[in-house]
């Protein structure tokens, strides 16, 4: 029967035994691995059966095991060791507090929304990279001390757990998850009610949602959630799940996200005293409304929307993850427009300028749809990419933003995104640079980075290398049997026709990872272009291959769902299903097993739509080797001495199966004559001495580099510093200046123009090191020359006349203005480059508040009948 009921009974711990329940709510212990160990040694079948839970742990252990452990004086002393590292932890300085000098240019706090959390499997908030990338970022945030701020949603159901049908097509099942037996508690008002966030809806009607906290080290993560009994049945599914539904439901999701989570942050920092955060962060556009909501709070002091506007943008930091259009998430304008205005949210904010900073007015642009992204972008101050490649993808994909510059110069920069080392390397490999550099410079080197740490790796002798990788592949294969039989059984398998999975896969086999989600792009099957070449590697007598696979699609992609029947389908063979396996049900358990132990991290997807790819970064600090599309982070990083760059056919293959036939060749060659006799070549030791020299590389030379503390330090000097510096420059009188100077400037730009430019040397030919004075003059309406910056932009230039890697010189004003309200600029160019030169003259906006000259996506360039304009040669 079914209960009628559901409720937690929650465990009396003995009173010695106290701090465990402080340890078990704060997540620190997800990565810490001696409060781990401390909660293993509690119960350890019954550890393993909570899936390393505390909570769920706690919640079983029998009252006479609380009772023996509440005596036993050295378990009382590890809790008392633990419970005070994590105290001084929480509240020592770390490396933010060391920045902090007396000119207190770090900002106060940081608000941090994402849609999703990865912060441990107990936390089933995510469904990928954007959610693993968000929970590494708060927990480098924690290791570092910067005062963050996390904010997302609670969803009830949180994403799908995935299974196979007997004939392999995925399988969805959502379980209901009780945030009371999560690691999580409600915020509560001083007489202990929860602490409640609420939204307008149109027709009169309320969203409410409660506010849980997590606590990830140093930072707390507040989730709201909608399923509170005021609310009607609709709207207390509006957190039900992650992604789920569409139209309506994902526009309130993101508008509870956004609005609501502002309102939750103003809660918590009004109940905890925490300082207000002076920078936001919005990770991906989902959570965009969070700078209507602060536009709207400044409006109700009386602000005005322009120079709200200004004050928000100066203090907002915007990343954007997808390299494709199709990532982003767009509405129609008439439904944004419905729930916004004097009858639902944000009252006091005229629709149209709500919509105007939404809607795709650019040219390719789809001028009836509301764009979370581009909203995300002209709310934000700075904004960036989660790599190189992605950034300068990004620049291209949103330059319609910013007419007249050049892709180059549109303001969005990148910084590449990193992991969190203790979260993903295998206590094996901890244990291993333990012995080398001690437990703590260990800790140091995962959480702070410095190369100078992770050059102790050159020491460790081959055999331990060697060793521990081994070791590293038995676990994998003992995981893979135990998650393949459950698999098989979920699919209908009886027990008695399973024996052949005690033989699949062997711990002496070369081991090839490939594990994300399956969006076409992705190329899951890119493998099975030829299946008898890919048999043979998978078979081969002296040097043979493993493959485990493991990956989701959307439950609304029935592409994504065919790909991956393809495959199991392919897994199913029995003469391959000893060497290739599918695993279901992809998480952060399944992936603290899996990258550790593959020897190889395989990445395939079509160039450039790999906006990072941090599967491989992870499986690089445990030591495995990257086989990848120089793509994402691997197309600024790899190096031949620690991986393998599969050659692409961009631009060759004139459709995409011609492309996929060539890339997949270009794979099985490079496995077949390179990969696999370097890891089963032997030298005179008896060891694979060339592949342990790339594992060592690839740990001294990458490791430093894919940390997320690097990261998360880039984004504190790069981006939180400089956006803290503008929002406090731009209080209520500077916002309103800057508001009022922008208008005028965009009234007035059409009547700027570049009249004439004459250089001193105009032949065809010019000697390295001399210099070029410039002479331009320009017209600027009724501005005046303190509004603009006249430049002069010189580089070298192509076969169309058209400048790269141009550098920009400012001119500076020689005269004027004469009788028709011209100016003459001036100013020296130096010929710094032989080659190609060439050179040409702008005029842009100027103003000391102004994040770059871009900002307003004005610029004045001289015409055909101007003068001259570029090609000088110098040789």
């Amino acid at each position: 029967m079914k209960a009628i009921r559901r409720f937690t009974v929650r465990p009396v711990l003995p009173e010695p035994l106290g701090h465990l329940a402080e340890l078990a709510r704060n997540l620190r212990w997800s990565w810490h691995p001696r409060t781990r160990e401390l909660f293993r040694s509690v119960d350890p079948a019954l550890w393993e059966a909570s899936g390393c839970d505390p909570v769920r742990l706690l919640g079983g252990v029998p009252s006479a095991r609380l009772a023996a452990l509440a005596r036993d004086e050295d378990f009382l002393r590890r809790l008392a060791e633990t419970a005070a590292e994590l105290r001084e932890y929480v509240t020592g300085d770390r490396w933010y507090q060391e920045q902090s000098g007396a000119d207190n240019q770090l900002p106060r706090a940081v608000a941090y929304f994402s849609p999703e959390f990865g912060i441990t499997a107990a936390l089933p908030q995510y469904s990928g990279g954007l959610g693993i990338l968000a929970g590494d970022h708060l927990k480098a945030a924690s290791d570092l001390g910067v005062p963050l701020i996390g904010v997302g949603l609670l969803y009830r159901h949180g994403y799908f757990r995935q299974s196979l049908s007997h004939d392999a097509w995925q399988q969805e099942h959502y379980p209901v998850l009780d945030p009371n037996e999560l690691p999580v508690s409600l915020l509560r008002e001083p007489d202990g009610t929860p602490a409640r966030i609420a939204l307008a809806l149109p027709g009169g009607r309320s969203l409410l949602a409660h506010v849980w906290q997590a606590q990830v080290g140093r930072v707390p993560l507040l989730l709201l959630d909608s399923d509170v009994e005021e609310n009607a049945p609709g709207e207390r599914d509006v957190t039900d799940r992650l992604y789920g539904g569409g139209g309506e439901h994902r526009l309130l999701q993101e508008m509870l996200l956004g609005i609501g989570g502002v309102r939750a942050v103003r809660a918590y920092c009004r109940l905890t005293g925490h300082p207000e955060p002076e920078v936001f962060h919005t990770n991906e556009g989902h959570a965009g409304f969070l700078g209507l909501e602060r536009i709207h709070e400044l409006a109700l002091a009386e602000l005005g929307f322009d120079a709200a506007l200004e004050a928000v943008r100066a203090g907002t930091v915007f990343t954007t993850h997808t390299p494709v259009p199709a990532g982003i998430d767009r509405f129609d304008r008439e439904l944004v427009a419905h729930h916004f205005g004097p009858d639902a949210e944000l009252p006091r904010i005229d629709v149209g300028d709500i919509l105007r900073l939404g809607m795709e007015t650019y040219p390719g642009g789809e001028p009836n749809l509301f764009n979370m992204a581009v909203m995300g972008l002209r709310l934000g101050s700075r904004a960036n990419g989660v790599s190189t490649l992605h950034g300068s993808v990004s620049r291209g994909m949103f330059a319609g933003l910013w007419p007249g510059f050049d892709p180059e110069e549109v303001p969005i920069t990148s910084i590449t995104n990193g992991v969190h080392a203790p979260t993903w390397v295998a206590p094996e490999v901890l244990a291993l640079g333990a012995r080398q550099i001690g437990e703590r410079r260990t800790e140091d080197a995962l959480s702070v980075g410095g190369s100078d740490r992770w050059d102790a790796v050159a020491d460790i002798h081959d055999t331990d290398i060697w060793e521990l990788r081994r070791t590293l592949r038995e676990q994998l294969v003992h995981e893979v049997r135990r998650r393949l039989h459950a698999s098989w059984r979920q699919r209908g398998a009886a027990t008695a026709e399973l024996g052949w999975i005690d033989e699949v896969l062997d711990p002496d086999v070369l081991t090839i990872g490939f594990a994300r989600r399956v969006p076409s792009y992705k190329r899951l099957t890119l493998m099975l272009r030829d299946r008898d070449r890919l048999m043979e590697l998978l078979t081969h007598p002296e040097r043979p291959l493993q493959i485990v696979v493991a990956g989701k699609a959307h439950p609304a992609d029935d592409g994504g769902k065919r790909l991956i029947q393809e495959l199991v389908r392919f897994t199913d063979d029995p003469r391959v299903r000893h060497r290739i396996v599918f695993l279901p049900d992809y998480g952060m358990a399944m992936a603290q097993k899996l990258y550790p132990g593959c020897d190889v991290w395989l990445n395939n997807p079509l160039r450039p739509l790999e906006a990072c790819g941090t599967s491989g970064m992870k499986a690089a600090l445990n030591g495995c080797l990257n086989l990848s599309v120089l793509d994402g982070w691997w197309d600024e990083w790899f190096e031949p001495d620690f991986g393998w760059a599969i050659p692409t056919a961009d631009g060759a293959a004139t459709d995409d199966d011609r492309r996929d036939d060539l890339e997949a060749a270009a794979l099985y060659d490079l496995l077949e004559r390179r990969i696999a006799p370097r890891f089963y070549e032997r030298g005179p030791g008896g060891l694979p001495d060339r592949w342990i020299e790339m594992v060592r590389k690839t740990l001294t030379r990458l490791g430093p580099k894919v940390l997320a503390g690097r990261m998360v330090r880039e984004y504190v000097e790069e981006l939180y510093a400089p956006a803290a510096r503008a929002h406090r420059a731009l209080d209520a009188t500077a916002a309103v200046e800057l508001a009022a100077w922008k208008g005028r400037v965009r009234a007035a730009w059409h009547r700027v123009a570049v009249d004439h430019v004459e250089a001193s040397a105009t032949g065809a030919t010019a000697e390295l090191g001399s210099t070029l004075a410039v002479r331009v003059r320009v017209h600027l309406g009724e501005l005046a020359p303190e509004d603009v910056e006249v430049q002069a932009l010189a580089g070298r230039v192509d076969p169309e006349d058209h400048l790269t890697g141009a550098t920009p010189v400012p001119l500076k004003p020689a005269s004027g203005p004469d009788l028709e309200g011209r100016y003459v600029y001036e100013g020296p160019l130096a010929l710094d480059r032989t080659g190609s030169f060439g050179y040409t003259v702008r005029i842009l906006p100027a103003h000391r508040l102004l994040a770059g000259g871009a900002e307003l996506g004005l610029v004045a360039v001289p015409s055909e009948a101007t003068g001259e304009a570029a090609g000088v040669l110098m040789r």
